[in-house]
Formats: C-alpha cells, structure tokens, sequence
C-alpha cells in the first residue's frame, strides 16, 4: 500500500471495465466447477487481448465493447446458461455459406 506517487486514479470507463471483469468472476462462481474455470479463462484472455489491442483513446470502440460485456454478463447470470459456450458473438458476420 505504500505507493511513493499516491494511489493511482481510474478513468470512469477503466472502473466500468474492472466492474464488468468482477461481475463476470463473480457470476461464474454460480456455475459447475468446470464450466466455472472455463468461464474465468475465457474472460481473463478476453480482458488482457482488449487491453493489448484497443487503443486507449478509441473511446467509442471500448463503449461498445462495454455494452456487450454487459449483456454477455447478464447472459450469464441466467440460471439458463451453463457457460460461455452460448456467449460467443461473432463479430465478423458472414452471408451465404448457411446450410
């Protein structure tokens, strides 16, 4: 605790995104154990990949990555959903190719 340049302040969106990161640790602890470890995989490597490729100044872009997060997080506290396998979004749409 003993920092020598004082305790680090957060941007409301890097609150917003830490919030978003215990939420998803937090409901993945209401699932099986296995599906559980899955879940805690997947989201911290979705969370260190973000935090590596967006650039910090694309605003709009981490805004919507927000958005999702969040509706993936309340995906998930279903009681419905087992785990992250019924998650997935696909962000690059294809056509055609449908069986």
């Amino acid at each position: 605790m003993g920092a020598s340049s004082g305790p680090r302040r957060l941007s409301g969106m890097q609150k917003q995104a830490l919030a978003l990161y215990r939420g998803f640790l937090r409901a993945a602890r209401s699932k099986p154990a296995e599906e559980r470890r899955q879940i805690e995989s997947v989201v911290s490597s979705e969370f260190r990949k973000n935090s590596k490729q967006v650039d910090r100044k694309n605003f709009i872009y981490i805004e919507y990555l927000l958005r999702r997060g969040k509706k993936q997080l309340d995906q998930l506290k279903s009681p419905d959903t087992v785990g992250l396998s019924s998650l997935s979004v696909d962000s690059s749409r294809t056509t055609g190719s449908s069986s």
